[in-house]
């Protein structure tokens, strides 16, 4: 037999999936004696609930010399618990006909996932409430001051008016904050000047100007890209003169989006995509915020580049 040494857990098969050898990092993973499994099939300390899955990964290996497979499944431990490994295999069969799989240890990778995904569950549910009973009361507020502005003539009501939509503002932003953090859906491959085109529609002043110069398809979750670019086209129309001139354009490995306002001081740049900052007294301080956990859900980057005017550079992305 065959001597193998490695941090993983390396473990040879037959072709019918009866353990002919595994390395001495069963004992470290599995808690089991090196080789108390040997003898044993595979199956009989699989998850049920992965077990079919986990088998045909491997038989598509022993019936096809190109195949490569790695699956994720539960494996049976020397307490009786049941552990998360990734397990790895290719078509290449040892001169005697046995199959090498190599296998790691998951089970954290797979906790912090469940814990990430309980604590966005928590905050989409608490900004979803905090949304609600807010709108409420808004929304009579709002009635009540139309109800008051027919009434009455007075300057004060504008500034009401104001603060409503502040307010309605606040709330939109934070419960968008709260779902941009969690991890994106589907992604797909999307045409980037459509959204752009449709995004702009959505935020842009009368006096705005936008330049379109990106082609081809990247792959994102659609809704995202589009929330992505709503956020930075506001804060450029916000942040600037009602004549501000936006252009989004195409970089090797992705996009940006620049504007011909002032910019962004250097020392400032860092500051930007922190909560609450906002250079628009009338701003809440997410929009930018938003922006970047969105870019960092896709595996991305964001960066503000040297510009006559304020310049998001996104990187990272796969294109066509």
């Amino acid at each position: 037999m065959i001597a193998l040494h490695s941090t993983n857990l390396l473990t040879v098969l037959d072709s019918d999936g009866v353990i002919q050898y595994e390395s001495p990092a069963v004992e470290r993973i599995y808690g089991f004696e090196q080789n108390e499994l040997v003898g044993e099939s595979l199956a009989e300390y699989l998850h049920l609930e992965d077990c079919e899955r986990t088998l045909a990964a491997f038989r598509r290996v022993v019936a096809d010399d190109d195949t490569v497979e790695s699956v994720e499944f539960r494996h049976r431990t020397a307490d009786g618990t049941y552990l998360w490994v990734e397990s790895a295999a290719s078509a290449n069969p040892t001169p005697e006909g046995y199959y090498v799989v190599n296998t790691r240890d998951i089970s954290a990778a797979k906790q912090r996932q469940r814990d990430l995904e309980q604590t966005n569950e928590r905050l989409d549910e608490f900004a979803s409430v905090l949304s609600h009973d807010l709108r409420n009361p808004l929304t009579v507020a709002q009635l009540r001051l139309q109800l008051a502005a027919e009434e009455c003539t007075s300057d004060h009501l504008d500034a009401v008016a104001d603060a409503h939509d502040r307010i309605d503002g606040l709330i939109s932003d934070v419960l968008a904050l709260a779902r941009s953090g969690k991890q994106i859906g589907d992604t797909e491959l999307v045409a980037l000047a459509p959204p752009v085109s449709d995004c702009w529609q959505s935020v842009a002043s009368w006096e705005a100007t936008l330049h379109c110069g990106v082609a081809g398809r990247i792959r994102a979750d659609p809704s995202r890209l589009r929330q992505l670019f709503e956020n930075l086209f506001r804060n450029s129309v916000e942040h600037t003169t009602e004549d501000v001139t936006i252009t989004v354009g195409q970089l090797a490995d992705g996009f940006y989006v620049e504007d011909d306002g002032p910019g962004i001081p250097a020392k400032r740049r860092e500051a930007v995509f922190e909560t609450g900052y906002s250079g628009c007294p009338d701003g809440t301080g997410l929009g930018l915020q938003i922006v970047e956990q969105i870019v960092e859900a896709h595996g991305w980057k964001i960066q503000i580049a040297e510009a006559d005017g304020a310049r998001f550079e996104i990187t990272g992305v796969e294109t066509v």
